[in-house]
């Protein structure tokens, strides 16, 4: 292959990994705005939290990451990767012509098993063509454009909401999916023949069993899981706050973008940080500012009243989200450290703990969030005396 071609190449399967792992996000944002809609369409009401549930259900779909993490060893990336897609597709189209809520919570969950599969093959194709320096220039790349999408697709979603209902709106991130779906026979398959072979069912049960043993990679998931569960709460419930609670139904897609626009920032600003003082270094520091800021906002919620301020409140929370998408990445390398050769089976072990063992507990918090944040705000300070706890607790090797 000529220099030339192999550049365009390498172009081609950023853009496409960008394009595939936005599913995930796609698959949440731009469906937010639609939410008051869906709860009037189904005679929920508006202090309902079960619109919540569409992206809890979502997150939980993603336990299957460990099935995936195997079968893509197994079989390969690119038919992993298809079945994801069609799997996100069907379900997709299913949830918004759905009939009830009941079944648009299952359509998204088995939507979730085909975004964890998707996002899953996406990363282990970037690990089979890049490593070292490479692999996190391209993966940077690629994050980069994926904590983009909260900061357009609310406002994509609000601006169709303007001419079509919300059915249209759910039906975009399975209509992008196709184009994925039909891109992704121009990909070539990353994982040779003689790689799966090693992957047998015995072999990987020997993995996994090494993986639950090690007490760096249990800490650092679970600080990861941790964060995340009250994340996940937040997300969930966003369009709620601000439009129920709050009552600035038309601030959504702002307040929302905004807050994403400063993560991404975060994120990118992170790199710098942990290269230049260490993961470790790095995450401790993160961690006792989201201790502080969470502190903070649960103390004006007890003295001020829940709701707080809406000013207050955002502004907080938007810095809380920024330590936490900051933070995520450096709790993921160091759990991955120590496993090597079982770094992509540990990665879907993680995954799986991630978002099932996460968003299950985020669910609980958004049941609460009736008609004030009290419960979200204590959540964000019990989660931040956890992790403080557990990354102060742990010795530098572990």
């Amino acid at each position: 292959m000529d220099p030339v071609k192999k550049t365009f190449v390498s172009k081609e399967f950023i853009a496409f990994t960008a394009s595939s792992m936005i599913l995930t996000a796609l698959g949440i944002d731009i469906m937010l705005p639609a939410f008051a809609d869906v709860r009037k369409y189904f005679s929920a009401g508006n202090s309902s939290t079960e619109t919540a549930q569409l992206v809890s259900c979502f997150f939980m779909g993603q336990v299957t990451q460990i099935l995936f993490g195997y079968l893509t060893d197994r079989l390969g990336r690119l038919p992993i990767l298809r079945a994801g897609i069609v799997l996100y597709v069907i379900t997709g189209f299913l949830t918004a012509f759905a009939g009830s809520l009941y079944w648009m919570y299952v359509f998204r969950f088995v939507a979730g098993m085909g975004a964890a599969a998707v996002f899953m093959t996406s990363i282990a194709s970037v690990r089979d063509r890049y490593a070292g320096d490479a692999m996190a220039r391209v993966m940077s790349l690629v994050l980069f454009v994926f904590l983009f999408t909260p900061v357009v697709a609310p406002a994509l979603g609000a601006l169709v909401l303007k001419f079509y209902s919300w059915r249209v709106v759910f039906a975009i991130p399975p209509s992008f999916a196709v184009i994925v779906f039909i891109w992704s026979f121009r990909m070539q398959e990353s994982h040779s023949a003689a790689a799966r072979v090693k992957n047998d069912l015995k072999n990987t049960l020997q993995k996994l069993r090494t993986i639950i043993q090690n007490q760096t990679f249990v800490r650092y998931v679970t600080i990861a899981t941790v964060l995340f569960s009250v994340f996940s709460s937040y997300i969930s419930s966003s369009e709620r706050i601000i439009g129920t609670i709050y009552q600035r139904p038309k601030l959504f897609p702002v307040i929302f973008g905004t807050i994403g626009l400063f993560m991404a920032i975060a994120a990118i600003s992170n790199s710098y940080f942990s290269k230049r003082f260490g993961a470790r270094r790095t995450l401790r520091i993160l961690l006792t500012g989201f201790l502080g800021v969470a502190t903070v906002l649960f103390a004006l919620t007890l003295l001020l009243g829940d709701p707080p301020p809406a000013l207050l409140f955002f502004i907080l929370m938007g810095i809380i989200c920024c330590i936490f998408i900051a933070a995520d990445p450096n709790s993921s390398a160091i759990a991955l450290e120590p496993l090597g050769d079982k770094a992509g089976l540990a990665a879907s072990v993680y995954g799986t703990i991630f978002f099932f063992v996460g968003s299950g507990i985020g669910t609980f918090i958004s049941n609460q969030l009736i008609k004030g944040v009290g419960a979200l705000t204590t959540g964000f300070f019990v989660a931040g005396l956890i992790v403080v706890m557990l990354v102060n607790g742990s010795p530098k090797n572990a």
